[in-house]
């Protein structure tokens, strides 16, 4: 039953060398489950795997939680792995939990320093969902003629999102209105850093253009045409 369940149905009679990596894997998860546990506890189990061959035991991981509905113990060094398989997160550091979450609210209020390090380099709208960030909405906001899914990932949704001039509706799996986007909050959660130059930008440009003496405006023009030249050839050279 659990060489069919893991797809091995027809290697029973082969030795291990016989046995690509994927497939001795696969030997190893259904040992483990062949006792029927109530937990399943995986302690690193794909961190020996190349890349393809993980990300392929990974999806296996995946149909078999589909399929068997258990809950799981899983141990992981890489935190890619844990956001992708994940629906709750603890992160240890010295023995010392510091913090349980659901994946997206790590990324987005990490408790500590620690976790922090961990979201750093994390691209967000692979992790992050609509339910994730969107909000209540308020009686008098006019919204775009198209929802968005509450279980739909950012990057699936973004580009839509983002060219908007108005709110959009997010909407369950019975098309029922739950609750809203706004294009610039998501704007701010995907792009943290380029969003603080712009509002600082925005800033300064009303300040060189407008907080200054008419005679003095061309000047605070020409600064800021300046100051924007920089921006650009300091981002291309980097």
């Amino acid at each position: 039953k659990m060489i069919n369940l893991v797809g091995l149905n027809d290697k029973e009679n082969n030795f291990p060398r016989e046995l690509s990596g994927g497939q001795q894997q696969r030997v190893g998860i259904a040992r483990s489950l062949a006792v029927e546990p109530d937990v399943w506890f995986l302690d690193e189990p794909f961190s020996a795997l190349d890349p393809l061959i993980r990300k392929e035991m990974q999806d296996e991981f995946l149909r078999l939680q589909w399929l068997l509905k258990k809950t799981i113990v899983f141990i992981t060094h890489d935190f890619d792995e844990a956001l992708r398989l994940a629906d709750r997160i603890a992160i240890m550091f010295e023995g010392k939990v510091e913090q349980i979450d659901q994946p997206g609210n790590i990324v987005l209020n990490p408790a500590t320093d620690y976790v922090a390090k961990f979201t750093n380099d994390v691209p967000r709208e692979k992790v992050l969902t609509v339910k994730d960030i969107m909000e209540e909405k308020k009686d008098e906001e006019s919204l775009a003629s198209k929802s968005v899914n509450l279980n739909d990932r950012i990057e699936i949704v973004a580009e839509y999102i983002l060219s908007q001039n108005t709110t959009v509706p997010v909407a369950d799996e019975n098309n029922k209105l739950v609750g809203v986007l706004h294009p610039d909050k998501v704007l701010k959660i995907l792009f943290p850093e380029k969003v603080k130059w712009l509002l600082l930008n925005k800033k300064m440009k009303n300040f060189l253009l407008h907080g200054l003496a008419p005679n003095q405006r061309i000047k605070g023009g020409l600064i800021l045409i300046g100051i924007i030249a920089l921006f650009i050839i300091f981002k291309f050279l980097n």
